[in-house]
């Protein structure tokens, strides 16, 4: 498959070039600092894009089928999730392209008292606009006519190993026998390709974890 991810310079964008990389696809890194990223690779061409610009985005992924955003804001810049959702919705719309996979966020999850995760009393108070952030970007998402899938993480995803083994959920944060609630960042890019070349999730949200 040919694929372009936008925000490939972050750590969850990059596992998930590799793992595409991996799998034999052609593969676009889109970034907006395109000499910051340090990969090389015979299927891997590297463009520039700034994910708040339509015409940016509309340039960047023109001729593709199938777009990965794993763009994610800088810190304090929360509302930059809905600046780029608007922005990605409408420079694929430029572009005559309908299929968008996005790495959203965990917080809008339900939990298992029916709560959302970031309306839970544990939930660091220092992560709720983002976590709101991409809960509105969520529904932005939702209300555009795109082929789209949003992947929530679990409560907490770092980097670890690939075993290729975890559960899939939809709008329920899942959890294990202790209560935890996590996946690698390698496990979470193997979903997110997964659903690359499965397309399980049009115009859904899922979630994996352990």
């Amino acid at each position: 498959m040919d694929v372009v991810v936008i925000g490939a310079s972050g750590t969850i964008g990059k596992a998930i070039v590799q793992e595409a990389l991996k799998r034999k696809h052609e593969v676009t890194a889109a970034v907006r600092h395109p000499e910051s990223l340090e990969l090389q690779h015979e299927r891997l061409q590297i463009v520039r894009v700034d994910a708040l610009d339509p015409a940016s985005v509309a340039a960047a992924v023109a001729g593709h089928g199938e777009i990965i955003s794993a763009f994610g804001p800088d810190p304090g810049q929360e509302n930059d999730l809905l600046r780029a959702a608007d922005s990605l919705i409408e420079g694929l719309q430029q572009a005559g392209v309908e299929r968008l996979i996005i790495v959203g966020g965990a917080g809008s999850l339900k939990t298992e008292s029916g709560e959302w995760l970031m309306d839970t009393a544990g939930f660091p108070g220092e992560l709720r606009p983002l976590a709101a952030a991409h809960a509105h970007a969520y529904e932005i998402y939702r209300g555009s006519e795109l082929d789209y899938t949003y992947i929530s993480p679990p409560a907490a995803i770092v980097s670890g190993r690939r075993t290729g083994m975890f559960r899939i959920g939809l709008d329920r944060l899942i959890t294990d026998e202790n209560g935890e609630s996590s996946i690698s960042v390698e496990d979470f890019a193997a979903a997110v390709v997964d659903e690359l070349e499965e397309g399980n999730f049009s115009r859904e949200r899922f979630t994996v974890a352990y």
